[in-house]
């Protein structure tokens, strides 16, 4: 499952209309392979547009997205897929009637194009994923029996069995207790430590994301406010002044 270290993301200009709306405007930036990347912004940023830009959910008014090299323009959801891109979702979608361990399935048999793998790899590969995301003992259990945390993990870990090399995460902190943010955060970690995957991540708790990211990126109103490394980010004074109506990034954490 091990990322290839040499892919990144490029998007260029991206924008998108909806009607009379500009949701997203020439919006730019690279993203280096192996490392946390956040994504920040009040509601209504655009945050969760990109996401739907970059896998193809919809399609860019403007602008042009690559992975590796390869424009990603154009290419079905799933096409986007077997390029190497899988996501979670802000509302969590996994599939509440099948068992923890189908579900790694689904993301092995169809979203990692491994339609030639036999089931007993297939569950072996399955059970090692859900032994990486700690939800071993749960494998055999209907999704719909399990707590919040464990259906998000759930479902990171059927995106884990496309065997991606970007990983989009929106808000999958959202909800949870605070007993349960350090567990999940370090899950977060071992998925770049361990299996070299970049990950861009989608999170309000902006501490959380000071803490854990390499980089950042903020968005306002759809354009990109401020980019950079967390302590950059920290002292941008647009990017108070867009959270809290500061001059100074003291506030942010």
């Amino acid at each position: 499952m091990k990322g290839d270290r040499d892919s990144f993301l490029e998007v260029h200009d991206l924008g998108i209309n909806f009607g009379g709306v500009q949701a997203l405007k020439n919006v730019s930036f690279r993203l280096d392979p192996g490392k946390i990347i956040g994504v920040m912004g009040p509601n209504g940023a655009g945050k969760t547009t990109l996401f739907n830009l970059i896998t193809g959910v919809y399609k860019p008014t403007s602008g042009s997205i690559r992975l590796g090299g390869k424009e990603l323009q154009g290419l079905s959801p799933s096409r986007i897929c077997h390029a190497g891109i899988a996501r979670s979702f802000q509302s969590g979608r996994p599939f509440a009637n099948m068992t923890a361990l189908e579900n790694v399935l689904v993301g092995l048999h169809f979203g990692g194009g491994s339609g030639g793998l036999g089931m007993a790899d297939a569950r072996r590969q399955a059970g090692e994923i859900l032994a990486m995301v700690g939800l071993s003992r749960q494998s055999d259990r209907p999704v719909s029996s399990l707590n919040l945390m464990e259906r998000k993990i759930v479902e990171l870990a059927r995106a884990l069995g496309t065997h991606p090399r970007l990983l989009l995460l929106d808000e999958i902190l959202a909800g949870l207790s605070p007993l349960d943010l350090a567990p999940a955060i370090a899950i977060i970690v071992r998925i770049r430590d361990e299996l070299g995957i970049t990950v861009v991540w989608i999170e309000h708790i902006m501490k959380v994301l000071m803490d854990t990211c390499e980089h950042l990126l903020v968005l306002h109103h759809g354009e990109k406010l401020a980019e950079g490394s967390p302590s950059e980010v920290v002292a941008d004074a647009t990017v108070a002044q867009a959270y809290f109506g500061k001059k100074g990034g003291a506030g942010l954490v």
